[in-house]
């Protein structure tokens, strides 16, 4: 058994690269070998969203705060609320962040396969953020 204590992790802001606005990551876990699985707290301000991306196993995101948006290429922007659990196949590419005027938490749990757990694609225009 291994106890990670609240706080033990320290808080980062999302990399510029990645993200549109203020965002923060509070790393939660990362499992030990042969396990593949890491997840993470991420808070983003309001009108804040990560860039489009990708994941090679997929990704799980359990909403916890707040109001937030989500699109898969080619859907609507679909709104998140607390509870919402939503699941992106390996693959699709996607984003996701907070409404306009409210900021929004969701955990973020996805699989590292060969030493990556996400590609980094091009930043979400605000015309597609508004949907």
């Amino acid at each position: 058994m291994k106890i990670t204590r609240a706080g033990a992790n320290a808080s980062t802001r999302g990399p510029r690269e990645w993200f549109t606005g203020v965002v923060r990551v509070d790393p939660l876990f990362t499992a030990e070998a042969p396990g593949r699985v890491a997840g993470a707290s991420v808070t983003f301000e309001p009108g804040a969203r990560t860039a489009w991306h990708t994941h090679p196993a997929g990704q799980t995101l359990i909403v916890t705060a707040g109001v937030g948006r989500a699109q898969r290429e080619g859907g609507p922007v679909e709104e998140l609320r607390p509870g919402d659990v939503v699941w992106f196949p390996a693959g699709e590419k996607h984003w996701h962040g907070a409404a306009p005027h409210v900021a929004m938490t969701h955990t973020a749990i996805q699989e590292v396969v060969d030493g990556s757990a996400v590609t980094w694609l091009e930043h979400v225009s605000d015309a597609q953020y508004e949907g």
